[in-house]
């Protein structure tokens, strides 16, 4: 039985998403959604177009959907549908700041390029 405890475990470990939200994006969510008075919800999406092809697209959730991926940190939840998961699978969204300002940043390995300002990419 332990060998079928082991491969269920692998399995498991094979379709779930590798995804990641770091402590400060979610800090700034939770600041954000606090303000308009809603969950610490951060939709990820992807979506056509944009200067390298794709786009990515934030936005607060009122609840995740039941295709959605998730993950957590914090107390904040980031979600992802099914459909934009191909296209970010194993990312990691942060919040930087910098002289030329702040905005929440994709670290995507599935992204062959990208444009200056990181908001879309090409795979």
């Amino acid at each position: 039985m332990v060998a079928g405890v082991q491969l269920a475990s692998y399995l498991d470990d094979m379709t779930t998403p590798n995804l990641a939200i770091t402590p400060a994006a979610a800090s700034r969510v939770a600041a954000i959604a606090a303000r308009q008075g809603k969950a610490a919800i951060l939709r990820l999406s992807v979506d056509g177009g944009g200067c390298s092809g794709f786009q990515y697209k934030f936005g607060l959730a009122d609840a995740a959907d039941a295709d959605d991926s998730t993950a957590e940190c914090d107390g904040v939840t980031l979600v992802v549908d099914s459909v934009s998961l191909d296209l970010v699978q194993g990312a990691r969204v942060d919040f930087v700041e910098s002289l030329g300002g702040a905005a929440f940043r994709v670290d995507n390995p599935q992204a062959a390029s990208g444009c200056g300002c990181g908001s879309s990419f090409a795979i």
